[in-house]
């Protein structure tokens, strides 16, 4: 699979997943998001794109869900942490969905 951002071709794993973390950008999260059937990136959908960008930098891993919920309720407050509402802007969740839009690598045991 493959996605092709500004007229440079980026190569993505059978499932979506960024091979090569570095080529991560903006625009290329759109089209993963596309592939992944979300519509317009809202600011919702980046603050959960950047929380989880931003503990994976500091952590080199990618956040479990219920640590990421904690995350977002300190940063964005209760509405916006439960894991109701990640899955309300990414259907399949911050594992399958959010972190593959956000460039970060496959969990283990994730498909």
């Amino acid at each position: 699979m493959e996605a092709v951002v500004n007229g440079k071709t980026i190569q993505l794993s059978e499932a979506g997943w960024l091979l090569n973390l570095d080529e991560w950008s903006e625009e290329l999260a759109v089209e993963i998001a596309k592939n992944e059937k979300i519509g317009e990136l809202s600011q919702e959908h980046w603050d959960i794109i950047n929380t989880a960008r931003e503990f994976f930098t500091e952590n080199g891993m990618v956040a479990e869900p219920r640590a990421f919920s904690k995350i977002m309720k300190e940063r964005f407050g209760k509405d916006r942490s439960s894991q109701k509402y990640i899955y309300s802007l990414f259907p399949t969740g911050l594992i399958k969905c959010a972190n593959k839009i956000a460039g970060l690598p496959r969990p283990k045991g994730c498909s």
